[in-house]
């Protein structure tokens, strides 16, 4: 199937018309997953005049087939594994000790760089939409979830331009709400459904996060 996403901002843009029912409400709140889902939120937020910010999770991938998710972290010391992948690889306790250590220490430097001193935003109590580029098998959504669940959020409502079929439905029962503009399914990879999915670097989250509005 050809692409349907110009780029990010084109699908941010389609997003954002399908979470239009937010616009400028109180107490709802956009937190993108870097990298890529940061220039998506960050655009949606705009669009629908909400606050947003960063929320950092990292996918553990796993050793040998590392595009694949057996897991995720997320701040807070969340952590989120996938049993299917751990043992249909043969995953050893050691070898996850070694990916999450790796992945905590990029985890913690992504954080330093996109945040600096200041503390992670107030969820608690709040509506949070949080936005990624694309959601293939959920993982990293999954840590996003536990993480803002346990920083006390009243509702979480997953927002992604495309979302294989499979991992939307799992998440239409893990979250309050899951919001999309593809759920395909043949889904291969995220960057199946976009034109230009080139990649977002530190500079530019931490650019559109300089510029956020207090959240």
């Amino acid at each position: 199937m050809a692409a349907r996403f110009h780029d990010r901002i084109d699908a941010a843009t389609q997003l954002a018309r399908a979470l239009g029912g937010y616009a400028r409400q109180p107490n709802v709140i956009v937190l993108g997953l870097p990298r890529g889902g940061v220039p998506v939120a960050a655009h949606v937020a705009r669009v629908l005049q909400l606050p947003w910010d960063v929320l950092v999770v990292r996918k553990l991938g796993t050793p040998g087939h590392e595009e694949l998710a057996m897991g995720a972290i997320a701040s807070g010391r969340v952590q989120v594994l996938n049993p299917t992948v751990l043992h249909g690889y043969g995953v050893t306790p050691e070898d996850l000790s070694r990916v999450v250590a790796r992945e905590q220490r990029e985890l913690a430097r992504r954080e330093r760089v996109y945040l600096g001193r200041r503390p992670p935003v107030t969820v608690h109590g709040r509506t949070v939409l949080i936005v990624d580029d694309g959601i293939a098998t959920g993982s990293t959504v999954r840590a996003a979830l536990a993480a803002l669940r346990q920083r006390g959020a009243a509702r979480i409502i997953v927002a992604s331009p495309v979302i294989a079929a499979d991992t939307r439905e799992a998440l239409a029962r893990e979250a309050d709400g899951v919001v999309c503009v593809l759920a395909p399914e043949d889904f291969s990879a995220v960057g199946q459904w976009y034109v230009d999915f080139s990649p977002t670097g530190d500079d530019e989250v931490t650019r559109l996060v300089a510029s956020a509005p207090p959240a």
